[in-house]
């Protein structure tokens, strides 16, 4: 089971904003935001920038998209 959903504040574009999503995506986010040198705010407003629908959404097809191409996991 993902586990239940936590809601976070992020900032985007300097405006505060939640966000409600499992604490494995949030882990795997946090994970994903260090590895790339930036902060989960900066992760989150890259997404944001680019997405097309939801930003929890989007945001979890980021974190599968991480495992496949093996920039998260195990590899």
């Amino acid at each position: 089971m993902p586990g239940p959903l936590r809601k976070r504040s992020v900032t985007i574009a300097g405006h505060a904003t939640s966000l409600t999503l499992e604490e494995p995506f949030w882990r795997e986010l946090r994970v994903l935001a260090k590895k790339r040198g930036l902060s989960i705010n900066a992760l989150v407003a890259e997404v944001d920038a680019k997405r097309a629908g939801n930003l929890s959404s989007a945001l979890r097809l980021l974190v599968l998209e991480s495992y496949r191409n093996g920039e998260l996991g195990h590899g």
